[in-house]
C-alpha cells in the first residue's frame, strides 16, 4: 500500500508541476511518462480538483487545467512618506509564505523588501499596489507604482541614450541615482533570487528566468505610467539567498565582485555592433568589478574595432579585471581571439 501511495503522490505532484507549460495536454504527458491509462490520470485529476489544487476550465477538446489559487490578495499603499517596507511585510506579506521553508521565506523577505524600498525612494509614485498568487506550487508577488517609471528615470539621471539603455546598466548591477542611500544591489540580486523576475516601465520590458542564467530579455510592450515587478519562485525550491550572494561575491566582506553583462542589451534596432563607442557603452561601469563575464547569446556578429576595445584596450587598461566570454558563435569567437592575440 504505502508504495502504491507513494507513486500515487508522485503522479499527482508531476500534474501540478507541469500544468502551467501544458495546461490542454498535462493528462496525455503523465500518460506517457508513467505508462498509466488517460483514464488513471484523469481519476489522480479529479482529486486535486477536489483538494482545490486544480480548476478545471472547459469541456471536451477545449478542457484544460489551472493551479488554484490557494491565496488571491491585493492592497493598496498610499506613497505618503510614512510607509516603510518593513512594515508592509511584517503586517501584509509574511503571513502568506510562513508556511513555506526557510530558505524561501528569505528570498521572499529580501526580494519583497528591496523591491517596495525602491518604489518608496526612487518612484516618485502617490501610490503602490501589491498583489499576492499562490499555489499548490509556486508563489507571485506583483509590486507595481504609478510613479515616473524606473528606466525612464534611470535615463534621465543618468544622461542615457533612451530608455534601452537603461536595461544594459541595470542588468550590470551596482547602478544606483542615489548613491549616498543606496548601493544599486537590490534589483541584480533580486532577479537572480526568483524563478521568474521581470520589470514592466514605459515601453520596455526587462526579465530573467532562472534556468536561463545569462539571459536577459528586452522587448517592446504597451504599458501605462510607472513601474511593474513581478517575482515568482516554486515552494519547493532549495535555492537560498546565500547561494545568489555567493556566486557574484567574494571576501570576507562579500562583496559585489562579479557580473554579466548581456551584450546584445548594447544593439539598437537592426544595427551590427562594430564600433569602439558601442563597445565603450558596454564598458560603462563595469571597472567596479573584479570579474566580467560577457554573453554573447544573441550576437551573430562583432567588428573588430568593438572586439579591440574590449578584450585588448580595456584590458590593458585595468589589467587585474577578469574579462570572460561565453556563449559566442565561430564569427564573434574569431574577432575576440584576434583581439587577445593583439594584447
Amino acid at each position: 500500500m504505502v508504495g502504491i501511495r507513494k507513486r500515487g503522490e508522485e503522479i499527482r505532484q508531476f500534474i501540478l508541476d507541469n500544468v502551467e507549460h501544458h495546461p490542454r495536454d498535462v493528462v496525455s504527458l503523465a500518460s506517457r511518462t508513467f505508462d498509466i491509462s488517460r483514464q488513471a490520470v484523469n481519476k489522480h485529476v479529479k482529486r486535486l480538483v477536489e483538494q482545490h489544487a486544480l480548476l478545471v476550465r472547459g469541456t471536451t477538446k477545449n478542457r484544460h487545467y489551472l493551479l488554484h489559487p490557494l491565496v488571491k490578495w491585493e492592497h493598496i499603499y498610499s506613497l505618503d512618506g510614512k510607509l516603510t517596507e518593513d512594515t508592509v511585510w511584517r503586517n501584509d506579506i509574511a503571513a502568506f509564505v510562513e508556511d513555506l521553508p526557510e530558505n524561501i521565506i528569505d528570498i521572499w523577505h529580501y526580494g519583497v523588501t528591496e523591491i517596495i524600498n525602491n518604489a518608496i525612494d526612487h518612484s516618485s509614485g502617490h501610490q503602490l499596489l501589491v498583489q499576492v498568487t499562490k499555489t499548490a506550487t509556486n508563489t507571485e508577488i506583483v509590486v507595481y507604482d504609478d510613479g515616473e517609471g524606473i528606466f525612464k528615470k534611470i535615463q534621465r539621471e543618468l544622461g542615457l541614450l533612451d530608455e534601452r539603455h537603461s536595461v544594459l546598466e541595470l542588468s550590470k548591477g551596482k547602478l544606483t541615482t542615489d548613491p549616498d542611500n543606496h548601493t544599486g544591489e537590490g534589483i541584480f540580486f533580486s532577479s537572480r533570487m526568483f524563478d521568474d523576475f521581470a520589470v514592466l516601465s514605459g515601453n520596455v520590458y526587462f526579465s530573467h528566468k532562472i534556468n536561463d542564467v545569462e539571459d536577459w530579455i528586452l522587448e517592446q510592450q504597451r504599458f501605462q505610467s510607472g513601474t511593474g515587478v513581478l517575482m515568482k519562485i516554486a515552494n519547493n525550491t532549495n535555492r537560498t539567498s546565500k547561494d545568489i550572494f555567493d556566486s557574484f561575491t567574494s571576501g570576507d566582506d562579500y562583496g559585489f565582485t562579479k557580473t554579466v553583462v548581456p551584450v546584445h542589451l548594447a544593439q539598437y534596432g537592426e544595427e551590427k555592433l562594430v564600433s569602439r563607442s558601442q563597445a565603450k557603452r558596454l564598458l560603462a561601469r563595469v571597472e567596479k568589478f573584479k570579474t566580467v563575464i560577457f554573453d554573447f547569446d544573441e550576437v551573430e556578429s562583432i567588428g573588430q574595432s568593438f572586439a579591440d576595445e574590449i578584450f585588448r584596450v580595456f584590458k590593458h587598461q585595468h589589467p587585474d579585471m577578469d574579462l570572460v566570454y561565453l556563449k559566442a558563435n565561430k564569427a564573434v569567437q574569431q574577432m575576440i581571439l584576434r583581439a587577445l592575440t593583439k594584447g
